[in-house]
């Protein structure tokens, strides 16, 4: 069994996820940040969810997803534990806003051009992240 740290790709190998950090180095993460809130601005379904001024919640996702991948800490220090469902709770999540939040994601890390194996394993846990803050009953 795997290790919630680790996940398979290409044939059976492991890649540990908190080495991501220590590959694409924290610029890509605040790529990562500033293109998917430049989606989210455009998203009519999603924008609603989100305060009118972005820059908060791009320093709260990059922060985290450096934290998560592997980086410091910065995230935990200046805002406690992640606490992820706590935390979107207030927000009716459902299939439609959790596949479009995926997909804005998805265009994200393109965006911000992260290779693979890393984009892979990066989609693998915003797809299945975004599944557990679902909150509302609904079939996927």
């Amino acid at each position: 069994m795997m290790s919630m740290n680790t996940t398979d790709h290409d044939g059976g190998a492991q890649l540990d996820v908190r080495s991501i950090y220590g590959r694409i180095g924290s610029e890509a993460f605040w790529k990562i940040a500033r293109a998917f809130y430049a989606r989210i601005d455009r998203d009519a379904q999603l924008r609603g969810m989100f305060p009118a001024d972005l820059e908060e919640p791009i320093r709260n996702q990059a922060e985290f997803l450096m934290q998560y991948f592997g980086g410091p800490e910065t995230y935990s220090a200046r805002k406690g534990h992640p606490r992820l469902r706590m935390r979107h709770h207030p927000f009716s999540i459902g299939v439609a806003e959790r596949n479009a939040w995926v997909a804005a994601m998805d265009g994200a890390l393109a965006d911000a051009e992260i290779p693979d194996p890393d984009r892979t394993v990066m989609k693998k846990y915003f797809a299945t992240t975004a599944t557990f803050l679902m909150n509302r009953d609904e079939p996927i």
